[in-house]
């Protein structure tokens, strides 16, 4: 009955449903938290790809004065790349179930990731200072809504690090815990890479 019964299923109606787990030979399904982190990340890159249309459009009429090049910014951008290995270090060592090799990876992505948050907020007040000011300059206001709305999403990340870290000391469910340092992983490499693309848009532009 069993042959039978695979025999007959149909399996184009379960798509999406179950992720099917090869080395087991069961099917589990895809965790509530990871889909609803990719719709966040879908609508994430509709904002950015926006954002990015409009600057690309906006610097090439007349009155655009760009901004000069903020040193820092290469340096910050390390920064946050650093703190994107971190964690895809501690997702890795919480698969393998060292807890607390992971938990310290993880705040040190979290370190990383406060300095790279004050670096931008330093480079604006000197931008500020300088009196790049954002209604001075179409590519002032342009710099300052990328920055901040980055670091704006940056800062929401540091909400659910503080959880993750939270959730490590009170559980011991290894595979809770390294479903969310997954989680985290995914959100800054994702916002690594939509910061690269930001930032390569307004440095060669």
């Amino acid at each position: 009955m069993n042959i039978f019964r695979q025999l007959t299923q149909k399996p184009w109606l379960d798509v999406g449903e179950n992720v099917i787990d090869i080395k087991q030979g069961t099917t589990t399904p895809t965790p509530a938290a990871k889909i609803g982190l990719f719709w966040l990340l879908a609508s994430i890159t509709v904002v950015f790809s926006l954002i990015s249309i409009g600057y690309s459009y906006r610097l090439t009429l007349p009155d655009w004065e760009p901004l000069p090049d903020p040193s820092l910014l290469w340096l910050n951008t390390g920064i946050l790349l650093l703190g994107s290995i971190s964690l895809e270090n501690a997702r890795k060592l919480a698969r393998q179930g060292e807890i607390k090799k992971a938990k310290n990876k993880l705040i040190i992505a979290g370190g990383l990731t406060i300095l790279f948050l004050l670096g931008q907020f330093w480079i604006s007040n000197e931008l500020a200072a300088m009196g790049y000011y954002a209604a001075a300059n179409p590519a002032n206001a342009f710099f300052y809504l990328i920055t901040w709305l980055h670091a704006l999403h940056l800062f929401g990340g540091l909400v659910a690090w503080g959880r993750a870290i939270n959730h490590i000391n009170r559980s011991d469910n290894a595979n809770k815990i390294a479903l969310t340092l997954e989680l985290c992983a995914i959100y800054w490499h994702f916002l690594f890479l939509v910061w690269l693309i930001l930032f390569i848009l307004m440095i060669f532009s």
